[in-house]
């Protein structure tokens, strides 16, 4: 039979005629020199291919994390290298990673075709044992309640035959050698502090030692009278700047936050978190998660045309009272972005809010709302929540005081929409001059324009810096304080590799009084 030409086969493939051609079955080998690796030593694969070519590479990612488990992109990786023979020894450097699992992809053509099945390692430290923080606050407990957190998981460095124990604090409490505090406190404690000292020992019989502090609240008094939620886009799970883990987790416990909404996880970074931290979490997805030193005691999700729009986690923060909030989280589009377009393309209103409508922002916030209505009805029993990067502006920014590339007023949708549907934004609630606080949160490492989008004649002029990462809240809340913070003073790329800060965004944190 002969054979059809590459464009009937690609129409009669598309019209389900012709089965399109399966990708090929990984059919080559990786081979780890060690499987275990001390953190700053190379990690060294053997390698062969049937399918050699110049674009083949390795891919070092986290373990479970970004990397390509359905052959797909999910995140970028950590380290790569080209292996462009049909057999051959490949290095990757481990400098700047952290210790704890990885996962190692021979990936086919500068694409995601495995090459071969995975292989695993993992990375040990030689370093002695460190807090990632001296001091630091746990869970609130309640007077005549059993209390319970941990202390396992915020010890870096070489942890094998890690144990603890407190060294001074009240006797109510003890900590146990894996780590877990508890005990249940005297009503003399009540509305009190109490601090402990507490030692980590690794097997070598190195140690460091922390402060630990648990607010005591009074029999019938509320558990969490102040909550403060944030809202951090982790730049692909954290994963372009060094040691990024023992970073973010100093940046939680010395923020002392409750809840978090995170976008860009990169699948994994949410339960990690939460699992170092000792908290509860749910992770929907590649890119959205949210942690909370409460427990999580239900999940929901909001699917859109372009995929999951938004997810919602309900947070217990006192079980004796039956107390809830409801957080939602999103990550809306990110393309085309109305900034640039007003700033470098001077579109009109009109053109602006019809490519807001086209970017899939529009829809997604509509869907999310949608979704979050019965809660929202319920709000003044139930305090809702919602953080996310949404990618866009917000309407209360682009005022006639601020005049933002020339313009006195942009309703973008995505501000205009939460506050139609009852909504306030907190951080404009504490700081309602735009002019004084412009709360920026894109960018903090890019003070410059990339190029892309369709501008790149505007590369290296000033980036349009705005505020695009949000906490909304409705309900029986009362805003004290909210800020966009970051850790440090971090470098503008492309020196940012060691950065304290994580982030290619300033997070949004906002303290709630509950009324």
């Amino acid at each position: 039979m002969r054979r059809l030409s590459t464009l009937l086969l690609a129409v009669l493939t598309m019209l389900g005629v012709v089965a399109a051609p399966a990708a090929a079955a990984p059919d080559g080998t990786l081979t780890l020199a060690r499987d275990t690796v001390r953190a700053g030593q190379p990690i060294t694969v053997e390698y062969t291919t049937p399918r050699p070519h110049p674009k083949n590479w390795l891919g070092l990612y986290t373990e479970p994390g970004n990397g390509p488990v359905d052959e797909t992109y999910v995140g970028p990786s950590l380290r790569w290298v080209y292996i462009p023979d049909a057999e051959g020894t490949a290095t990757l450097p481990t400098e700047g990673l952290e210790p704890g699992d990885y996962i190692v992809y021979g990936l086919a053509e500068d694409g995601y075709r495995w090459l071969a099945e995975p292989v695993r390692l993992r990375l040990t430290s030689a370093a002695p044992p460190r807090f990632v923080t001296g001091e630091f606050d746990l869970r609130n407990a309640r007077a005549k309640a059993p209390y319970r957190a941990t202390v396992r998981g915020l010890v870096r460095g070489d942890t094998q035959g890690l144990r603890f124990r407190k060294l001074s604090g009240p006797g109510w409490v003890t900590v146990a050698a894996d780590g877990t505090v508890s005990g249940t406190p005297h009503p003399a404690y009540s509305a009190k502090t109490s601090t402990l000292r507490v030692e980590a020992r690794n097997g070598r019989g190195e140690k460091d030692t922390a402060k630990a502090r648990i607010e005591v609240r009074p029999p019938g008094a509320r558990l969490v009278p102040e909550l403060k939620v944030l809202s951090w886009n982790l730049w692909h799970g954290g994963s372009q700047v060094n040691g990024a883990r023992e970073k973010q987790l100093r940046f939680l416990l010395e923020s002392d936050v409750d809840a978090v909404g995170m976008q860009e996880t990169s699948s994994a970074s949410g339960r990690v978190l939460a699992e170092a931290l000792g908290w509860d979490y749910y992770q929907a997805g590649h890119d959205l998660a949210v942690i909370s030193r409460y427990p999580i005691v239900g999940r929901g999700e909001s699917p859109a045309e372009s995929g999951l729009a938004g997810m919602s986690a309900r947070i217990r923060i006192d079980e004796q009272r039956g107390q809830d909030v409801v957080l939602w989280n999103v990550h809306l589009g990110y393309t085309p972005y109305g900034p640039y377009d007003a700033c470098f393309g001077g579109m009109s209103r009109e053109e602006l809010l019809a490519n807001e409508q086209r970017s899939g922002r529009t829809g997604q916030i509509t869907e999310v709302l949608a979704a979050m209505r019965p809660e929202l009805a319920e709000s003044d029993a139930t305090p809702v929540l919602l953080t996310g990067d949404f990618n866009a502006p917000s309407h209360l920014d682009w005022t006639p005081g601020t005049r933002r590339c020339g313009y006195s007023s942009v309703d973008w949708p995505t501000s205009v929409l939460p506050r139609r549907a009852g909504l306030r934004d907190s951080f404009r609630v504490a700081n309602p001059d735009p002019v004084a606080e412009p709360g920026t949160t894109w960018s903090p490492i890019f003070p410059t324009f990339q190029g892309g989008y369709g501008y790149d004649e505007h590369k290296g002029e000033p980036e349009p810096q705005d505020r695009i990462d949000f906490v909304h809240f409705a309900g029986e809340l009362a805003v004290t304080e909210s800020r966009a913070v970051v850790a440090g003073d971090p470098e503008p790329a492309p020196n940012h590799e060691d950065n304290e800060w994580t982030s290619d965004h300033a997070a949004v944190l906002t303290t709630f009084q509950v009324t």
